[in-house]
């Protein structure tokens, strides 16, 4: 039986409440929109930046451009905080503990949908199998369904083709098109190629020569710098593979934008102007249907009760095809979604009681770094799914590990999301001698990031951690430190020194240890009068001071700005066309920039 939650979960956001359930559970709930203080999304032109190979982008007509986008209300991904593991966004449904209108619009056409979807015309029934390391550590039943087993090494293949092998024989003829950097363009690709029509996939713009900008500049000038600010195009980058990938399957590549958002809008257009049909990522029924395919399969693989279904969200149509078939059939089976913190669109949604706009979305688990869910994946989140479980990037590249420890498989972030929030959740709420269920979604991995995968798995797992100690330029300072470390595993040392003889900044890597360990470390170091933070969690820290970028595409700029300027210069930056976040407040900004002392 599962130990019972008997205290909640710490979860903050600016406009939400909680209040207890029932059977243990904790239902954050937000107060209606109308007393929630929300800016509208503004209606920008995007202007469309010429394609490159491998096909011109051909001149769309200027009718055609797209109707100003719905406002929808811009959060942070920041404004939703949780312990890691907690369930939070549960969807307010009347019932106390009920599981929404499962007799609402369409219920029974979604099962017959999924009992009748064609998709084992491509796709494959992939096996359930028991992660025998997993359920041995954490005293669970862990299942894994193996959707990373697909001919496109990912579940998407199933919507895809659901929904293009009802087209008409007009319409096949005519041709399709989508917009996709990932795996819905293989989806759509092997698809068309199945059904004998011509496709044509939309990515962003990139250039594969550029990998990771450094921006660096002397002590100095730091010193004086008004602000830090994160930058990042606004669409992810495309892997050369799944490029690759794509055309080999038949399809045309059309690189065409700077964002995902302007690909998509010039594969809407020419949809229009070609007659071609649009396969749309995640937010249509027969997309919907064809990935609840996976939970059909495992309704029949599974043997006994099971306690909860972990299922990764990035739009919602995997989780909302799943919960759509299994709430019918089994609905004591809970149905939970797992999010990257920085990426939690469907959380916030679920929680605001209508679909949101992230300001910004981290990239690392780009499968589903999502900025707004569909419209019917949100409306059958809200009746069927029990809510969310956010993790950090650390957890899901631990997950990555293990699943590799467990299978020699090596699955992409995204793929590896709900493995980590299943055992988030576990060990939260304590959960033993339960069955629990979740999704290998994918397995396209770019090779070059395997190394950083590595070292945050450490992370992920509390065998490392990362710290830094203010060390005064003074002999025997370097000695007193080493003491004080004790018989501490370090397993990376970087030592940075100041040319004003003041103090240097140590920083260095712990490897395993306990929290009690760590803490007494630290707490000697801090009655030495040194100074020292744990920045284990501190993803800015990381990227940029340890890896040095290796985890994305991002620029860390410093820019000196007059007081008198700022407004000027936030406006001059949001109009960029990139995103941004400033790390004014950052701890890390703050130990470098800042005396420490003050």
């Amino acid at each position: 039986m599962a130990a019972a939650a008997t205290t909640a979960p710490k979860v903050s956001i600016s406009v939400a409440s909680l209040n207890r359930r029932s059977d243990g559970a904790h239902r954050v709930r937000c107060w209606p929109p109308s007393r929630v203080a929300a800016s509208a999304a503004a209606a920008a032109t995007t202007s469309m930046t010429a394609a490159s190979s491998p096909e011109a982008a051909a001149p769309l007509k200027a009718d055609l451009a797209p109707a100003a986008p719905v406002a929808l209300m811009r959060v942070v991904p920041e404004s939703l905080k949780a312990a890691s593991g907690s369930l939070v966004a549960v969807p307010g449904r009347g019932v106390e503990d009920g599981v929404g209108d499962l007799d609402g619009p369409g219920a029974m056409e979604y099962l017959t949908a999924v009992l009748t979807s064609k998709v084992y015309d491509v796709a494959l029934e992939t096996p359930l199998e028991n992660a025998t390391k997993l359920s041995n550590r954490l005293g669970v039943n862990f299942l894994v369904k193996r959707e990373d087993k697909q001919p496109v090494f990912s579940f998407k293949i199933r919507g895809a083709y659901n929904m293009m092998a009802k087209l008409s024989q007009e319409q096949l003829k005519k041709g399709v098109i989508c917009s996709s950097a990932g795996n819905h363009a293989q989806g759509v690709a092997l698809s068309a190629k199945t059904l004998g029509c011509d496709a044509v996939i939309v990515m962003p713009v990139t250039t594969p020569e550029i990998k990771v900008i450094n921006l660096s500049v002397s002590l100095p000038f730091l010193f004086i710098l008004y602000g830090i600010f994160m930058l990042s195009p606004a669409g992810k980058p495309i892997s050369l593979i799944q490029w690759q990938s794509v055309e080999a399957l038949g399809a045309t590549v059309v690189l065409t934008g700077d964002s995902y958002d302007e690909a998509q809008s010039y594969a809407k257009l020419r949809c229009e102007q070609e007659g071609r049909t649009f396969i749309p990522p995640f937010d249509h029924p027969d997309i919907i249907a064809g990935q609840g395919t996976v939970g059909m399969e495992i309704v029949r693989q599974l043997k006994g009760p099971v306690h909860a279904i972990f299922v990764p969200v990035g739009g919602g149509g995997l989780i909302a095809g799943i919960a759509a078939y299994v709430k019918r059939v089994r609905p004591e089976v809970k149905i939970i979604g797992v999010e990257p913190s920085d990426a939690n669109a469907m959380a916030l949604s679920l929680c605001h009681g209508q679909r949101v706009m992230l300001e910004h979305v981290g990239g690392f688990a780009d499968g589903v770094a999502v900025k707004v869910v569909g419209e019917e994946t949100f409306r059958l989140c809200r009746e069927l799914v029990d809510g969310i479980v956010m993790v950090s990037r650390d957890a899901i590249c631990a997950s990555i590990k293990d699943m590799f420890e467990e299978e020699r498989n090596i699955l992409e972030p995204a793929g590896a999301l709900s493995l980590a929030g299943a055992e988030a959740y576990c060990r939260y709420y304590g959960l033993k001698g339960e069955t629990v269920v979740t999704i290998a979604s994918g397995a396209n991995m770019n090779f070059d990031r395997l190394r950083i995968v590595t070292e945050l798995a450490d992370v992920g797992r509390k065998r490392e951690a990362v710290l830094a100690t203010f060390l005064p330029e003074e002999q025997g300072s370097f000695k007193k430190f080493a003491e004080l470390v004790g018989r501490m595993n370090i397993t990376e040392f970087k030592y940075r020194y100041d040319s004003n003889g003041r103090e240097a900044l140590v920083m260095y890597s712990v490897g395993i240890y306990t929290d009690d360990e760590l803490g007494a470390m630290v707490e000697r170091m801090e009655s030495s009068n040194l100074k020292t933070v744990n920045l284990t969690d501190n993803d800015l820290a990381k990227d940029h001071l340890r890896y040095f970028g290796e985890t994305g595409a991002n620029v860390l700029v410093g820019i000196q700005v007059p007081p008198e300027d700022v407004d000027e210069f936030r406006s001059r930056a949001d109009n960029l066309g990139y995103e941004y976040m400033s790390e004014m407040n950052n701890e890390i900004y703050h130990l470098l920039l800042r005396n420490p002392k003050v």
